[in-house]
């Protein structure tokens, strides 16, 4: 967090810009509505709301931030955790809507195993929560993303080969059905014929 006005960082140094909103568009936070400000923290360009501290971030920003060890270290850097049972916290469960779109925002488990659950619009960007930027960072890198992507391959690999074997025993099955009626159509002509040949000969 760094206060608005600030041209560095107070913990680590890094420099802060507050650029221009690049649509021009104020944003409210989701979740106390008040204005966000504009800045960036290292090369990457957030949204952050001075009363809740949370961030937001939009789709390529955090994609960015994803795939750089450096930007992870900066947000590691200048986040600064809460109170584990930060006053006015509840447990209760509230959809947000998108600062930028205000459709209700999806909630989901990063990466299905991070235990951080985060506000995601997919068209636009991500909310974070207080200290959830910063826990998604650790999770990151610790190897959980890579974890979490390994465990999927394995899960979709697993998905493809119980579906050909599904496949296969219907193909077993459609092949054994093949063989009764045909062994039904040679029984029948063959019924047939005793017939043709017994009116024939008597």
């Amino acid at each position: 967090m760094m206060f608005v006005g600030s041209k560095h960082c107070q913990r680590c140094g890094v420099a802060a810009a507050v650029p221009e909103p690049r649509d021009g568009e104020a944003r409210h936070c989701p979740r106390c509505r008040a204005e966000m400000s504009s800045l960036t923290v290292g090369a990457t360009a957030v949204r952050e709301c001075e009363r809740c501290l949370g961030l937001w971030l939009d789709v390529g920003s955090f994609e960015k931030l994803c795939a750089d060890r450096e930007q992870q270290s900066i947000v590691l850097g200048t986040a600064s955790r809460a109170p584990t049972n930060a006053v006015g916290e509840t447990s209760k469960v509230k959809y947000v809507p998108c600062p930028q779109c205000s459709q209700l925002m999806n909630r989901i488990n990063f990466a299905r195993c991070s235990g951080v659950i985060v506000d995601i619009c997919k068209g636009h960007g991500t909310w974070f929560d207080r200290d959830e930027l910063s826990r998604i960072v650790e999770f990151i890198r610790g190897g959980g993303l890579e974890a979490s992507r390994a465990r999927e391959k394995e899960e979709l690999k697993e998905e493809r080969r119980r579906l050909w074997e599904e496949q296969l025993a219907k193909d077993r099955q459609a092949s054994r059905i093949g063989l009764r009626l045909d062994d039904e159509h040679r029984l029948n002509g063959m019924a047939s014929a005793r017939g043709l040949l017994k009116f024939l000969l008597d």
